[in-house]
């Protein structure tokens, strides 16, 4: 039995549209090209005679008008013949540029479905790789860059919650010196904040991004933008923020003890209820932000600018305050008791800082610059101690 007919008789219909197509593009260029020719030769005569108006002339001179007239028509269709040619390749550059795009875009959504699946693995190495995979995608793809910027929000949330959840994550008891910085227990989740951290250095079309209730405890975001970022009821405590960006950040809740906040700015950044006991914000821009009610016992504030910052009911007892401007604060109930300021330190006009309990001392003079870069650090420093 024969087989294949269906398909033969495609093929032979495939075939015959061809040979026609070939066919009337043959009879079509002939036809121009007659038309061309006729063009050329009737053409030009007649315009000639049509303009002499009957005039007796030499052959000579007809000839050359003849001539003449043949010769700017030839110019004229070449002109056209160069303009055709441009348009064609025009178009055939956009048809490139077109496949090109879709090309690229293809291998976009390539890279980034592999790269997705590359989060669920169970290999610590495979998922770094995936992280790194969508950050340069959304470097160079505009497009996908809130997609990626969504998917690593999601992955420290899901990955680090607070309180902790894993078996393998520290408990929320154990002590500060006793959990590992987040590089060394989680390298992922450390990949995926330092990337976030730098995508959101770039033009956004959203704004807010959710990383609440999150386990960054000693997490290394020294330098990174982490503007209008969500951090409510997270853990940072010890976490390194040397001069990163939280500009109106929403930080309610939060626990930052301990944390270096040195020259970090904070302008706007909501603060509410925030613990912030023992931590480091030297030299920190603290203008308009809002610390109602916040824990700053044993906090390093030696000249931060505090301009216009909110302190109501705010702890500020054993506070170093050395420095700092406080001139346009709201320390309305603020609890100052032991902390320490210098003739450097500004206060609101009218402030009594001497019945508020605060111990006038030296000013330490220039804060020193760091030998090495934030991230170069590693030596071990002594347990961390706060008053009882």
């Amino acid at each position: 039995m024969e087989t294949g007919g269906p398909d033969r008789g495609r093929r032979l219909w495939r075939d015959r549209l061809v040979r026609r197509r070939a066919i009337a593009a043959l009879l079509a260029g002939t036809a121009g090209l007659a038309v061309l020719g006729a063009v050329l030769v009737v053409l030009p005569g007649v315009v000639v005679d049509h303009d002499l108006a009957g005039a007796s002339v030499a052959a000579q001179d007809r000839l050359k008008a003849v001539n003449d007239v043949r010769t700017t028509l030839l110019q004229a269709v070449g002109g056209m013949v160069v303009l055709f040619g441009a348009y064609a390749t025009w178009r055939q550059l956009r048809v490139s540029q077109d496949g090109l795009r879709a090309t690229q875009e293809g291998y976009v959504t390539d890279r980034f479905s592999t790269a997705v699946d590359q989060l669920g693995s169970d290999k610590l190495e495979t998922r770094i790789g995936g992280l790194h995979a969508l950050w340069r995608i959304a470097e160079h793809s505009a497009r996908d860059r809130e997609a990626v910027i969504s998917i690593q929000a999601a992955y420290l949330r899901t990955h680090l919650p607070w309180p902790p959840a894993g078996p393998e994550a520290p408990a929320t008891d154990v002590p500060i010196n006793d959990v590992a910085p987040l590089e060394v227990r989680a390298a992922d989740a450390q990949v995926a904040l330092t990337g976030l951290g730098v995508l959101l250095l770039q033009p956004r079309e959203q704004s807010w991004v959710n990383l609440s209730v999150t386990d960054l405890r000693r997490a290394d975001c020294d330098g990174l933008w982490l503007h209008e970022v969500n951090l409510d009821r997270s853990c940072m405590e010890a976490a390194g923020l040397y001069h990163a960006n939280l500009t109106q950040a929403s930080l309610v809740s939060v626990n930052l003890r301990h944390a270096d906040l040195k020259t970090a700015i904070l302008r706007r950044a909501r603060c509410v209820l925030a613990d912030l006991w023992g931590a480091r914000l030297v030299e920190t821009d603290l203008r308009d932000a809002d610390f109602t009610e916040a824990d700053l016992r044993e906090a390093n504030l030696r000249k931060a600018d505090a301009g216009g910052a909110v302190f109501r009911h705010a702890d500020l007892r054993l506070a170093d305050l050395r420095g700092s401007d406080l001139s346009t604060a709201d320390l309305l109930q603020a609890r100052l008791t032991g902390a320490l300021a210098s003739e450097h330190t500004r206060w609101p006009v009218g402030f009594d800082h001497a019945a508020a309990g605060v111990v006038v001392t030296e000013d330490p003079g220039p804060e020193p610059p760091p030998l090495l870069q934030p991230s170069g650090i590693t030596t071990q420093h002594p347990p961390l101690r706060s008053m009882p």
